[in-house]
């Protein structure tokens, strides 16, 4: 059976001269210690902007899940888009699977890169990562946004069916897609309204570019941030700290969103956008960047003045699904 014209790769190469346009170029830097990351990173860099990292989750590669937000961002910031170990271009030998790790090596890059201050944003695994590095590195880690990312789950939600899923392999299985079945499950799982009725063969194609690689390696990343997790041993942060979900997320719901705004305290809000599910950067990307652009573009973390008022915000929107 002939296969169809490979969308996929051909959106991919979109997305990497769109990057270029942009002001990027894409950088593979070796570590020495067995590990390359590759990154996006500026052509010129401008000494008078401040520098905003941008950590990708599961799924699409960093450019897809970040190229609407360039050209929000691209004028006031040095933006940096980095592949995290076992995701595009990005390897390591080392054993270690965990996020501190991830953020680790993701600090090394920047200071390969004469980074010193960032703010940063990361979207569901990405997230888990982003937080480590706010913990690990306040120093160097200024605004954080977190997207979707359920950094205060804990080993035995699983067990209590706090998640849609039974247990880990079946959460791997649905995370990295190996039949069309699968992949359209994942859609279900990541969006409120799922397109429908994508042919199989461009299914299969997105599959081959994105979830064949690093299976093993990715299942263990999984299965390290929720080994024995329990939020009493999750470090609080003190940078200001914006969090965004999407009200009907099926993969990290809610309920964890509420935990991570409480978890860190006062200098956290929680923004839930109504009719988003977990890929609420995807399906919401105006409101998604209206939020990003007015925390990073602002002060600090405002909350209602409005004594009636819960503490987190609760927006709904018009939306024409594409």
């Amino acid at each position: 059976m002939a296969r169809c014209l490979s969308f996929t790769g051909s959106a991919d190469w979109l997305y990497r001269n769109f990057f270029s346009y942009s002001g990027l170029r894409s950088v593979t830097t070796d570590l020495e210690d067995g590990t390359i990351m590759h990154c996006w990173a500026p052509k010129t860099v401008k000494p008078t902007k401040p520098n905003l990292l941008l950590v990708h989750g599961f799924g699409a590669n960093a450019m897809w899940q970040y190229g609407d937000l360039l050209r929000h961002f691209m004028p006031r910031f040095n933006i940096y888009v980095p592949d995290l170990l076992f995701f595009g271009d990005s390897t390591t030998k080392r054993p270690e699977r965990t996020e501190a790790f991830q953020a680790q090596c993701v600090m090394r890059l920047m200071e390969r890169y004469g980074v010193q201050k960032m703010s940063l944003v990361g979207i569901s695994y990405g997230g888990f990562v982003g937080y480590s590095m706010a913990a690990q590195f306040p120093h160097a880690v200024e605004k954080v946004v977190l997207c979707c990312t359920g950094v205060c789950l804990e080993e035995k939600d699983m067990m209590n069916g706090l998640f849609h899923v039974a247990d880990l392999d079946e959460a791997a299985s649905i995370l990295m897609p190996q039949t069309p079945d699968k992949l359209r499950e994942l859609m279900e799982f990541a969006f409120v309204k799922p397109v429908k009725a994508v042919p199989s063969c461009f299914l299969s194609d997105y599959i081959d570019v994105f979830c064949t690689d690093h299976v093993k390696q990715k299942k263990e990343l999984i299965q390290a941030i929720l080994n024995d997790r329990k939020i009493c041993n999750i470090p609080k942060i003190t940078q200001s700290t914006l969090i965004i979900w999407g009200e009907q997320d099926k993969i990290f719901p809610v309920e964890l969103g509420y935990r991570l705004e409480m978890h860190i305290g006062e200098n956290a809000r929680l923004v839930v956008i109504k009719n988003a599910g977990h890929a609420v950067n995807i399906e919401k990307p105006k409101e998604f960047s209206k939020q990003l652009k007015s925390f990073l573009h602002g002060s600090s973390v405002s909350h209602s003045s409005q004594p009636q008022q819960p503490k987190y915000q609760l927006i709904t929107f018009n939306f024409r699904h594409r």
